[in-house]
């Protein structure tokens, strides 16, 4: 489910991009403007927020202070753990019952430039937001289970590059293809 998650979101933000230049292009160029991919941008935005966050969330990958938790003893951190999973938890559930108060009554009406009902623009609002529930109960009933680190991550953008790879150690000498002192 995540990797469907992220295929996702990596295709929405493509679409994004295209969109808005395809919009500055029309309007720059042909004196044209385009309000359906306003529209059609702002739903792909909002859709990729709501459906990667829960991955990040799953993963321990949302931005966070980590000042405290860092420094503190293992049963300070595993109480700081539990009691950040209780704040996504509560958050996750105050937006699932402002959903459920606002969708009804916004859900009979269509977004004006592509006439695309409302209840499909929330719906992977919606579906992000019961994923993001979900992250946050398996977080809250496994606080001791590590967060998958970048570098477990399957995904060909976590190998390391030049700028993220370890220093030589000082008593190494430089690899063939490194500058290093010049040798006399």
């Amino acid at each position: 489910m995540a990797g469907a998650a992220r295929r996702a979101s990596a295709a929405l933000l493509g679409a994004v991009a295209l969109l808005v230049f395809g919009q500055v292009a029309a309007r720059n160029l042909l004196d044209l403007g385009l309000p359906w991919a306003d529209e059609t941008a702002r739903f792909c935005g909002v859709s990729l927020v709501f459906l990667a966050v829960p991955d990040l969330a799953r993963r321990g990958m949302m931005v966070a202070v980590t000042l405290l938790p860092d420094r503190a003893p293992p049963p300070l951190r595993r109480a700081l753990t539990r009691l950040a999973a209780l704040a996504l938890l509560g958050f996750g559930l105050a937006l699932l019952w402002g959903f459920q108060a606002y969708l009804p009554r916004a859900g009979k009406f269509s977004a004006p430039a592509t006439g695309m009902p409302n209840w499909i623009f929330y719906g992977p609002a919606l579906a992000g937001t019961i994923l993001l529930v979900a992250a946050a109960l398996e977080r809250l009933l496994a606080p001791d289970a590590p967060a998958a680190s970048p570098a477990a991550d399957p995904t060909p953008d976590t190998a390391p590059t030049p700028d993220t790879a370890p220093p030589p150690a000082p008593d190494t000498p430089p690899a063939p293809d490194q500058e290093g002192p010049a040798r006399t």
